[in-house]
């Protein structure tokens, strides 16, 4: 057997000769990617068994990592540096099939995986997912052919603790098919951590025309969707409506509030995209900009958001996207709003939003 140098898994605790059956059968008995303290980071083992060369690749947080193979055996591998408090999503991808990882049990949808350095804070209420689980939906399903918007979507409605305020969940199929929301939000409810709620996934169907800075879609929530929940039967409370939304959706959250302040004052942004302007889609370095783009523009004009709670939170490894998010988190204090400021250990990637998703709506709330 052709072997490809020192043997790189011993020190993640892993015997046998690599690419042995006896070395897939220890690998089965651990959750990979395996981790070690490396400085002020951590040493990471992605292992992939296959007969086709392959790479890593995440979601939002590095480039795609090529893996080695061991020899001439079933065995690839990389050893990545991730930092200190880091959740990320991630798949390998061979050729143009991308799948998830078969020796880690948290899936996120059918092709993708969850990895998370020892460090990273724990998220309670978010059950483990394997890659070919079938997650429950919601038995409430509305169809809604929207006017203001165009075309047809389906809306799932589900209550929890027996359903309460409006909870609002932009890009609401991620939430339906890649994370379980509606397990972690009745979890939660159970152990007392969120009030009842009742919960609307609203799916987009082209993000970039229905989350920019345009009142199109918030007119048709307003006219449209929520007298659509209001007869679908399911207990709900429109008084105390949350928005929660993540990069782009986060960006429309806040500006429904600065916009359509008697529908949404209560919102749950992560990863606000708040580098937008109506150009800056189109320029080379989108994040390049003006600091806070649009929104930031707005919020100087100092409207009034003393009736506002908005929860904002963004990735401590998007080192980009922060100067757009603190200064737009103290131009919406600034204007009146009640601000609560934190910092998931993600970069720009929904695996670290989950647990800021329950967090701050419950907080929202009030």
């Amino acid at each position: 057997m052709r072997r490809s140098g020192p043997d790189p898994f011993a020190a993640f605790g892993l015997a046998g000769e690599p690419g042995t059956d006896a070395f897939w059968a220890d690998v089965a008995d651990v959750t990979t990617p395996v981790a070690t303290p490396d400085g002020d980071g951590w040493a990471t083992l992605f292992l992939r068994r296959g007969s086709r060369a392959a790479s890593v690749v995440f979601e939002s947080w590095s480039e795609p990592v090529p893996l080695r193979r061991w020899g001439d055996t079933d065995c690839w591998y990389a050893e990545v540096r991730m930092p200190a408090r880091l959740r990320v999503t991630y798949q390998f991808l061979a050729g143009e099939e991308a799948y998830a990882d078969p020796y880690n049990p948290a899936g996120a949808g059918g092709d993708r995986s969850l990895a998370a350095t020892p460090d990273a804070p724990a998220q309670p209420h978010w059950p483990l997912v394997g890659a070919t689980d079938v997650l429950p939906l919601p038995r409430t399903r509305l169809r809604w052919t929207s006017e203001r918007l165009g075309g047809r979507r389906t809306v799932r409605v589900h209550p929890v603790g027996g359903g309460g305020p409006l909870v609002l969940l932009l890009d609401g199929d991620d939430w339906l098919y890649l994370h379980p929301a509606t397990a972690a939000f009745d979890s939660a409810a159970a152990s007392g951590e969120i009030p009842p709620v009742t919960l609307v996934f609203l799916p987009a169907k082209d993000r970039g025309a229905e989350f920019g800075c345009r009142p199109a879609l918030w007119e048709a929530v307003r006219d449209e969707l929520l007298p659509l929940v209001a007869g679908s039967g399911v207990p709900a409370d429109p008084g105390r409506t949350v928005v929660a939304g993540q990069s782009l959706g986060a960006l429309s959250a806040l500006y429904a509030a600065l916009e359509f302040p008697d529908l949404v004052s209560r919102v749950a942004c992560q990863s606000a995209s708040l580098w937008w302007t109506p150009e800056a889609a189109a320029l080379p370095d989108p994040l390049g900009g003006p600091v806070g783009g649009t929104l930031a523009a707005r919020l100087r004009a100092r409207p009034d958001l003393s009736g506002a709670r908005i929860a904002f939170d963004v990735g401590e490894h998007e080192t980009r996207m922060l100067p757009h998010c603190a200064l737009v988190e103290g131009l919406a204090e600034q204007a009146g709003a009640t601000v609560r400021v934190s910092r998931s250990a993600s970069g720009h990637d929904r695996a670290g939003w989950r647990h800021a998703l329950l967090r701050d709506v419950a907080w929202a709330l009030g």
